[in-house]
């Protein structure tokens, strides 16, 4: 059985790690038209993966499950990979300084409308983390209260 600060730990992990994955959606919007880089290519899109925090073997997590109890303690960024299964734009500039012999400039594989929509979902979990932070902590407060009142 976990206690209140299980709860703290959950939450702020996960506004921790939506915070991180909104400033990555914002590093790909920022790069949306950026056609050469520090490393000399193209910009590519990059994605945040989560991952349990914390996570136990596989043979813990079998006894959990037929314990019947949960066991998470938040979630981690596990991985920023860059986006290699999005194709790159490739748009018909010869006028532009990074336009190949036959004037084709290949851009990010950043689609805006993706990445707000992403930047969106992004932002309502993190407000979702803090909504149950603040209600465990009135939980917290409350029990403190009651108890005092003895």
């Amino acid at each position: 059985m976990g206690n209140i600060f299980d709860s703290f730990n959950i939450n702020s992990s996960g506004m921790t790690a939506q915070r991180f994955r909104m400033d990555i959606i914002s590093e790909n919007i920022a790069n949306a038209n950026t056609t050469r880089t520090e490393q000399g290519g193209v910009y590519t899109r990059k994605v945040v993966t989560f991952a349990e925090k914390n996570s136990a073997s596989t043979f813990h997590k079998i006894l959990n499950d037929k314990l019947d109890r949960y066991s998470g303690t938040g979630v981690k960024v596990s991985t920023v990979q860059n986006d290699r299964w999005t194709d790159y734009n490739v748009v018909y500039d010869p006028s532009h300084p990074d336009a190949d012999e036959y004037g084709y400039v290949t851009y990010p594989n950043v689609n805006t409308i993706t990445e707000m929509t992403n930047l969106i979902d992004a932002s309502r979990s993190y407000e979702a983390n803090a909504t149950a932070f603040t209600a465990s902590k009135n939980i917290a407060t409350r029990g403190l209260e009651a108890g005092g009142q003895v």
